[in-house]
């Protein structure tokens, strides 16, 4: 008995092949980009490394940092804000990243801030010029508000930055500051 397929059949056939190559094969522009602005930060282990300097980043006071690259997705976890800050900001470094993420030093005890308090770095507000020590000396303070950054402020002296202000002339006028040094 030989079996025989219809017009009918193979252009309805077709039809569903085409169809199905279409659902799996595009996907909304839209979901992907939320897909992709909603990648978390990871949990920081007790025997990571900051990828900068090397020191255990558990061991010291003060907001940390990670950032997740494009390429590979690989996550460079940091001691400190201005080690990550250092990191991010070198030239051949700023075209393959894609998420950075901070502190909120709002939320989190100075002394070990916990991985559930971190936040977009490019969102957050910042204190520099405090009087708190990080991994190294003085670190740049980070806040998921402007009020929580102002309030921090008026205890603790600094001044006030957004991520924008954030830049390589920053960074090296904090390492010169005479109380940064390793600890």
């Amino acid at each position: 008995m030989r079996f025989r397929v219809s017009s009918f059949s193979r252009f309805f056939g077709f039809t569903l092949f085409s169809f199905l190559l279409l659902a799996c094969g595009n996907s909304d522009p839209a979901d992907k980009q939320t897909h992709e602005k909603h990648t978390m930060a990871t949990h920081i282990e007790g025997t990571d490394e900051c990828h900068l300097c090397g020191m255990l980043i558990q061991q010291f006071p003060g907001p940390k940092g990670q950032l997740e690259e494009k390429h590979m997705g690989q996550i460079r976890k940091f001691c400190s804000t201005n080690d990550l800050f250092s990191y991010a900001l070198q030239p051949e470094n700023q075209h393959n990243i894609k998420t950075i993420y901070v502190h909120d030093m709002s939320e989190a005890a100075w002394d070990s801030p916990q991985d559930e308090n971190m936040i977009e770095a490019e969102k957050a507000w910042y204190v520099a010029g405090h009087d708190l020590q990080g991994a190294m000396g003085p670190t740049i303070a980070s806040f998921k508000t402007e009020v929580s950054a102002q309030n921090f402020q008026k205890k603790q002296g600094g001044y006030l930055l957004t991520f924008a202000d954030i830049n390589v002339e920053l960074m090296s006028k904090l390492m010169q500051m005479p109380m940064y040094s390793h600890h």
